[in-house]
């Protein structure tokens, strides 16, 4: 009951929005009138006690959401041009999608792989078991490819089920981050694919062009990338705190700070003809990108999830959630079966 009603509060306030702030020019004026909706997006997940939906709520609308409106205020993003009606502007700004712009049949996954990924995450849950015979490097993996899996399952039902209702193609929220062959790769272009949509247009390019008045092509590029990284970080922690509700401790933000620090790195190093002349095959780059990425996480940005057994509670709720599909399953196979 708790999310049906934060669920209504943010489809009023978003229709306010359509209705109301579409008739106000572009500028400081239309932000001032989207404002008193990011305020309450940001308080929505408090009344959400599961971790599921108070997560996904906190990065839907605390995060998506207000990011998006923000872009609207000055015709940018994905909410402009304006959705046609209503039903679009909603699920346009509460939800992680976007617009395919150049759909390629041949780049997307089979339909067997959802399957895959589902029984995998299902054996993964019962890993759990036997946490306590695990050692720190297996449970490292562990935690990964849940984060990974849980947010591949929950997101790709979601936009299957968009893509059908608004009649139109919607980029994929992942594209297979364990082939990344780089850590620009990773984060621009394999994973959670809708925020780096959002951090270039409202924290990467604006940035970019400010430090660009100053500095040189390759100073204000370091500089877009680190506070694109910064940005990400301190709204890492916000989730993290409607997860556990405890003070962040700034793991979380100091992890996407290494990370954009290297990234930069990465991107400035590619110019040099030393790089472009020295080729790296691609399984090893996989390897020590993905490496990089979870030894990292090990020791940044899990730890406050652990210690606050944020992920045992997922595995928990993802455990009551398959039953509770199991004991319908079979109550209304019963049924099925006394009135045959």
């Amino acid at each position: 009951m708790s999310l049906i009603k934060v669920w209504v509060y943010a489809i009023i306030s978003i229709s306010y929005c359509y209705y109301t702030s579409t008739r106000i020019k572009s500028g400081v004026f239309r932000l001032l009138s989207v404002l008193p909706v990011c305020v309450l997006f940001l308080v929505l997940p408090l009344f959400v006690s599961s971790v599921h939906f108070s997560g996904s709520t906190a990065f839907f609308l605390s995060w998506l959401a207000n990011f998006k409106l923000i872009l609207f205020s000055f015709d940018q993003g994905p909410l402009f041009p304006v959705p046609s009606n209503l039903s679009r502007f909603v699920c346009f700004t509460c939800f992680p999608i976007k617009l395919q712009q150049n759909p390629k049949p041949q780049n997307q996954m089979p339909k067997w792989g959802f399957a895959v990924k589902l029984a995998f995450f299902g054996v993964l849950l019962h890993m759990y078991e036997y946490k306590q015979h695990m050692s720190p490097t297996v449970l490292l993996v562990l935690y990964s490819l849940h984060i990974y899996l849980e947010y591949e399952i929950l997101l790709a039902p979601l936009k299957v089920l968009l893509s059908i209702s608004l009649w139109c193609d919607l980029e994929p929220h992942f594209n297979e981050p364990y082939l990344s062959t780089s850590l620009q790769d990773f984060w621009g272009r394999r994973w959670n694919l809708m925020v780096p949509a959002i951090l270039r247009p409202a924290v990467y390019l604006p940035v970019r062009q400010m430090a660009g008045r100053k500095m040189n092509s390759d100073q204000a590029l370091f500089l877009g990338v680190f506070a694109s990284f910064l940005v990400s970080g301190v709204v890492h922690e916000l989730i993290f705190f409607y997860f556990t509700r405890e003070s962040p401790t700034g793991e979380v933000t100091l992890f996407f700070v290494l990370h954009g620090v290297c990234t930069a790195a990465e991107c400035a190093a590619k110019r040099t003809r030393l790089v472009r002349r020295w080729k790296v095959s691609q399984m090893v780059s996989r390897l020590l990108t993905v490496g990089f990425v979870v030894m990292t996480g090990g020791w940044l940005f899990f730890p406050h999830l652990a210690r606050s057994g944020m992920i045992e509670r997922l595995a928990d709720e993802a455990f009551l959630f398959i039953g509770f599909v199991k004991h319908k399953f079979f109550y209304l196979c019963r049924n099925q079966s006394l009135k045959s």
